[in-house]
This record gives structure tokens, C-alpha cells and sequence, in this order.
């Protein structure tokens, strides 16, 4: 029993030599790795600040400009891990093997998380929309709010956030119609009606009214000759988050205006006829 207790005193003797014998020889070298990280990641969110306040000054889109930011502020970090690393005495040549190892079994994993990636990274460069467009796609609408290399969220006037993954953009139509979304209204007039007053009704009404896009102006016109009524088409780009606020206000101004202006709104009629049939004697 004495002869196991003392063989166990040994043991941890030996071990706690070899922790202090670590320490000592080693202190300095982790010190100073531990202050090289500090100071590189320090230096890294440094950088990325001045990279991205550079790009903003040179009018970059911001989501360029923060891809460019947040690579910047990667390379420095791996930067500083590898002279970490070397400052004690850690070869770096080993992590890249086993890095590449990883990263190629990672990518047959993970396919469809990685497309989503270059998909951003093609979103990014070739900017087919910046964010505060609205764009369609995938037959979903809104407002871009935030680009990610991942995935692009928009919103709609209802506030609801939309993610949609990058793979699921590139490659489809996008229409983009910037900051507004067009407004398709019909309103149909009686036959003995002059269309062109019922339009200049319209046009001033709208104008009166306001909440379309200024540069824009709305177009009014004849859309067609429907069986009961002439039909008059607006066209409005009105914007995105204000789109169902402003089109209602358009469409009461509208039928309040020309109601004030006794233009005939007729409703749908059919005309239906009895046939009898006759008895010949």
C-alpha cells in the first residue's frame, strides 16, 4: 500500500515539475502570443473601420463596402494568428493540411449553405440591387433591407422580413424598380362621357393628392372599351413602403373627384330577352 501511494506521489511530483518546467521556459512565448492577439485583433477592427469609411467616401455601395470591410478585417486576423502561432513555436503547416482536409469534406456537407455563399459573393460584385430597392423574385416582393453573403432580407409596408437565400437569386429574373412600386389603377366611365375630361378630373385630382414618385409623373389614358364602360387607366409609381396607404388615398381622391363632377360611373348591366315559343295551330 505504501509502495502504490508513494509510486502515485511520484507521478504527480513529475507532473508538476513538467507544468512548472513548461511555464517557465515557455511563459514569455505565451505572453507575448496572447499580447500579439490582443494587439492584432486590436489593429484588425482598425482596419476594417478605416476600409469601410474609405469606401463610403468614395460613394461605394454600402454592401460592397462592408464585404470589402469585413475581408480586410479577416486577412489581418489570420495575419496575426500566424505570427501568434510561430511566436510559440507552433508549426502552422500541419493546421493547413488538416484545414484542407476539412474544408473539402465541409463542402460535400455542406452544398447548398456554400452555394448560398457565392451566390452573395456574385450578388456583391455585380450588384443587380442595392439595398432600398424593390425587387420581385421568386414571385416575392419588397424592399431590400439588408444583403448578407448568406442570404438577402427584404421588408414590405407591413414590416414582415423576408429571407430569401442567395442561391435562390442569382440565376432568376429580378425585376427591380428601385425605391417605388408601380400602381396599376382602372376606373371605367360611361360611354356618354367624355374620356378626355373624366382624365383631366383624374390628373388634377392626383395631383392634389400627391404620394407618387415626382420624377415619375403618373400616366392617365383610355385602357379599353369595356362592354358596360370606357375604361381609364393610371399608371403611378408610388413607394414601396408607403404603396397601399398612398394607392388608397389615390383611389378615394379619384371616385370622390369625379363624383363631385357628375361623371357617370355606371355599374355592369346585361340585357336579357324572353324568347317564347309559338304554337302553330
Amino acid at each position: 500500500m505504501d509502495d502504490k501511494l508513494s509510486k502515485e506521489l511520484e507521478q504527480a511530483t513529475a507532473i508538476y515539475q513538467m507544468v512548472v518546467e513548461f511555464f517557465v521556459k515557455y511563459s514569455f512565448q505565451i505572453l507575448g502570443a496572447i499580447i500579439i492577439l490582443l494587439i492584432g485583433l486590436l489593429v484588425a477592427r482598425k482596419v476594417g473601420n478605416l476600409v469601410l469609411n474609405l469606401c463610403q467616401r468614395k460613394s461605394i455601395d454600402i454592401t460592397l463596402s462592408r464585404f470589402i470591410a469585413s475581408a480586410a478585417r479577416i486577412v489581418v486576423v489570420i495575419m496575426v494568428a500566424v505570427i501568434a502561432l510561430g511566436k510559440i513555436g507552433i508549426s502552422i503547416t500541419p493546421f493547413i493540411a488538416a484545414i484542407g482536409a476539412l474544408g473539402l469534406g465541409a463542402g460535400l456537407a455542406l452544398q447548398g449553405l456554400l452555394s448560398n455563399y457565392s451566390a452573395g459573393l456574385t450578388i456583391i460584385i455585380t450588384r443587380p440591387f442595392v439595398i432600398g430597392d424593390t425587387i420581385s423574385v421568386q414571385e416575392v416582393t419588397g424592399q431590400v433591407e439588408e444583403v448578407h453573403l448568406a442570404n438577402t432580407v427584404l421588408t414590405d409596408e407591413d414590416g414582415v422580413r423576408i429571407t430569401i437565400p442567395n442561391r435562390h437569386i442569382v440565376g432568376e429574373i429580378i425585376h427591380n424598380s428601385f425605391a417605388n412600386t408601380l400602381a396599376q389603377i382602372s376606373i371605367g366611365i360611361a360611354y356618354h362621357e367624355d374620356p378626355n375630361n373624366a382624365i383631366a378630373i383624374i390628373e388634377e385630382a392626383m395631383q392634389q393628392t400627391g404620394g407618387f414618385d415626382p420624377a415619375k409623373p403618373p400616366r392617365v389614358g383610355i385602357e379599353a372599351f369595356a362592354d358596360s364602360s370606357v375604361n381609364i387607366g393610371i399608371r403611378a409609381w408610388l413607394p414601396t413602403q408607403q404603396y397601399y396607404e398612398n394607392m388608397y388615398k389615390l383611389n378615394r381622391a379619384i371616385f370622390t373627384a369625379l363624383n363631385e363632377k357628375g361623371v357617370d360611373i355606371p355599374f355592369p348591366q346585361r340585357e336579357v330577352r324572353m324568347l317564347g315559343n309559338s304554337e302553330s295551330s
